[in-house]
C-alpha cells in the first residue's frame, strides 16, 4: 500500500479533477509485480495501467489499491469490472470512496463477483495522500491551503509593504510545486496592485490553475485572466467547488489570510520561515486585525511536517486535533 501511495503520489499534478491513485498487482507466483498511476483525465486509472502491465499473470494476484475502484462507466469504464475480468483475487483498499457514484458501490460489486475484498489497509497515510479529494467530495468545497512566508519574527513583508524575497530559491521552488499541485490560486486585489503577479506555474509539471481575486484588480494587471469575486467568502468556495476546483491556493497579503483563518476555512497552512529577522514591531504581520485576547481562546492546531528548503524552513500545520499533512 505504501508502494500505491507514492505511485499516486508522483502523478499529484496531473490527474485533477480525478483522485490521483496508485495501484500494485502482486501476481501469485514469479512474475514481476505491476506498477500503476491515474493518467491525466480522460486517459486510464491507476487499476487498468496496473492490469495492462501484469496482463494474464493478474488472474489470482492480489490488488493493492488507495482509492476504492470505480464501479460507474464516465470517461473510462468501471475499474471494479476490469478487475473482475482479469481474474484477480483479492483486493486490498486504503479508503472508501466517498464519491456518490462509488460510496461502496465499486467494492461491493468486486465480492458480489467472488472477490475477496479488504479495506483500510494503510488508511491513515492514504486518507493524507488524498485528503483533498476527500474533502472534496465530502463538503462539495476544495480543500484550502494557505501558505505565508515570514522572517522568523512572524513578518510577511517590511512596513513598506515590500516582501520580495523573504525566502531563498529553493523555498520559492517549493512553492511552484505547491501550486502545480493546486487547481486555483487565490489572492487579493491589494496584492495584485502591489506585486503585479502572475501566479503561474513554472518549472513544474501540470497545468496553471485557476487565477482567483478578491476585490477589483487593475486592467491590466498580468493575473487576467481571472475570476473576480467581491463579497463574503464562502459562497465562492461552494462555486469553486462546484467548478471542480479540488485544492485551493490563498497566497493572498495579511488580511486575506486573516478573512480565511478567522473564519475557520483554512485546511492544511503551509508557513515559510526565513533566517531573517524584521525587528521592531511595525512590519506587516502574519494576520493583520485583532487576535485572540487571552491564551485560552488562542487557535491550535497540529504541527504535521517541518522540512528545509536551503536556508529556510516549512512548517506544514493541520487545522483541528486531527488529520495528517499531504506529502
Amino acid at each position: 500500500m505504501a508502494e500505491a501511495v507514492a505511485l499516486g503520489q508522483s502523478v499529484r499534478a496531473t490527474t485533477s479533477p480525478n483522485p490521483w491513485v496508485g495501484a500494485v498487482i502482486v501476481p501469485d507466483g514469479d512474475a514481476p509485480v505491476a506498477l500503476g498511476a491515474t493518467q491525466p483525465p480522460g486517459g486510464a486509472h491507476a487499476e487498468a495501467v496496473a492490469l495492462e502491465l501484469a496482463g494474464a499473470s493478474a488472474k489470482g494476484a492480489t490488488a493493492y489499491v488507495t482509492l476504492e475502484p470505480c464501479s460507474h462507466h464516465g470517461r473510462t469504464p468501471p475499474c471494479a469490472d476490469a478487475l473482475i475480468a482479469a481474474g484477480v483475487k483479492r483486493v486490498v483498499v486504503g479508503v472508501v470512496d466517498p464519491d456518490p457514484h462509488v460510496a461502496g458501490a465499486g467494492i461491493a460489486r468486486l465480492r458480489h463477483a467472488g472477490v475477496e475484498v479488504e479495506v483500510g489497509v494503510g488508511v491513515e497515510v492514504v486518507e493524507a495522500s488524498l485528503a483533498p479529494y476527500l474533502a472534496h467530495r465530502r463538503t462539495g468545497r476544495p480543500w484550502v491551503v494557505l501558505k505565508l512566508a515570514a522572517t522568523l519574527d512572524g513578518r510577511i513583508a517590511a512596513p513598506d509593504g515590500s516582501s520580495k524575497w523573504i525566502t531563498g530559491p529553493e523555498a520559492r521552488a517549493d512553492v511552484q510545486r505547491l501550486r502545480s499541485q493546486s487547481d486555483a490560486i487565490l489572492v487579493g486585489a491589494g496584492t495584485v496592485r502591489a506585486d503585479d503577479p502572475a501566479l503561474t506555474v513554472r518549472a513544474e509539471a501540470g497545468h496553471d490553475p485557476l487565477r482567483v481575486v478578491l476585490g477589483h484588480p487593475p486592467a491590466a494587471a498580468r493575473i487576467h485572466p481571472a475570476l473576480i469575486h467581491v463579497g463574503e467568502i464562502e459562497p465562492l468556495l461552494d462555486d469553486l467547488g462546484s467548478r471542480g476546483v479540488i485544492q485551493l491556493l490563498v497566497e493572498g497579503g495579511a488580511r486575506v489570510a486573516a478573512s480565511f483563518h478567522g473564519r475557520g476555512l483554512v485546511d492544511h497552512y503551509v508557513l515559510y520561515f526565513a533566517p531573517a529577522f524584521m525587528g521592531g514591531d511595525d512590519g506587516i504581520p502574519l494576520f493583520a486585525g485583532p487576535g485572540s485576547k487571552t491564551l485560552g481562546g488562542i487557535w491550535r492546531g497540529r504541527i504535521t511536517a517541518v522540512t528545509q528548503f536551503g536556508p529556510d524552513v516549512r512548517i506544514d500545520v493541520l487545522a483541528g486535533q486531527g488529520g495528517f499533512a499531504v506529502p
